[in-house]
């Protein structure tokens, strides 16, 4: 990195107060356009974060790559990463700018990992849906990372670790997904019964959400080693690992709070939360 970027990276992210980070249920893609209790919800605690962020660093699930890369383009692309859903979503943009200078920042904070620009990606649909509804106006620069499919979640924590200085830095980090999440067995015919939940997923939720308010990350992490509730609820990793980057990101001082605490579906957890003021 030359000595000019170097510069502009002191320049543009000088300190703040520590912003919180955030964990977003993001749920069905069309939380983006409807008016209901989760987007209530989002907007909520969007209200709450007092200091307007320079920048927003999110880790959603819906970006899955070998290694780790971070988009870097100042204009990111809306994703529409997903089909069958009325045309109206098909057409939101979101034209939130991007932050080539926080993307090279978040690189050169990673050590433990080589961490690769990314100039082609954008923002899908686990960012552009949830942060529309913290800023609507599209005015704060948004970055993602993605997931690295090959690394086991104790790297990913591990990751996490280092990215705690942007949170001084004006950054606000949000991981987007959802700690519960089997869209095989969800029971569609009972989407609109508030709370349906099967049994294996309610106590894999109230599991986590203990687990969290314990601060007993070891066994977050070692999520594939809890039991038959935790492997039905996380088949596949990807909607959970955002979940990991946020409570790596907790310091001792940080309030806790959970929002958007209900099951839908039987199989999909809406639960969120917020670490830090």
């Amino acid at each position: 990195m030359e000595g000019n970027d170097l510069n502009k990276i002191a320049a543009h992210a000088g300190p703040t107060d520590k912003m919180p980070v955030l964990f977003l249920g993001h749920g069905n893609p069309m939380n983006a356009i409807e008016e209901n209790p989760f987007v209530e919800g989002f907007r909520r605690v969007g209200a709450t974060i007092v200091t307007k962020p320079h920048a927003i660093l999110c880790i959603s699930a819906h970006w899955e790559t070998k290694g780790t890369q971070v988009t870097a383009m100042p204009n990111p692309r809306t994703i529409h990463d997903f089909g069958g859903f009325p045309r109206a979503l098909f057409e939101v943009q979101y034209p939130a700018p991007g932050d080539p200078v926080l993307a090279a920042e978040t690189r050169q904070s990673i050590t433990n990992t080589k961490v690769e620009l990314d100039y082609a990606w954008g923002l899908d649909h686990g960012a552009w849906s949830v942060i529309k509804h913290l800023y609507p106006l599209a005015d704060v620069p948004v970055v993602q990372m993605s997931l690295d499919y090959t690394r086991p979640a104790a790297d990913h924590y591990k990751l996490a670790k280092e990215l705690a200085a942007l949170r001084k830095k004006g950054v606000l980090i949000i991981g987007s997904g959802n700690m519960v999440h089997n869209l095989r067995r969800a029971a569609w015919d009972k989407i609109n019964e508030p709370g349906f939940a099967f049994d294996w997923a309610a106590e894999a939720d109230e599991k986590m959400k203990q687990g969290i308010l314990e601060g007993d990350h070891k066994s977050l992490i070692n999520f594939d080693s809890q039991g038959d509730a935790f492997q039905l609820a996380i088949p596949t990793p990807e909607h959970y690992l955002p979940l990991l980057y946020t409570l790596a990101l907790q310091e001792k001082d940080d309030a806790l709070s959970f929002f958007n605490e209900e099951m839908i579906a039987g199989s999909l957890s809406m639960r969120s939360l917020k670490i830090g003021s």
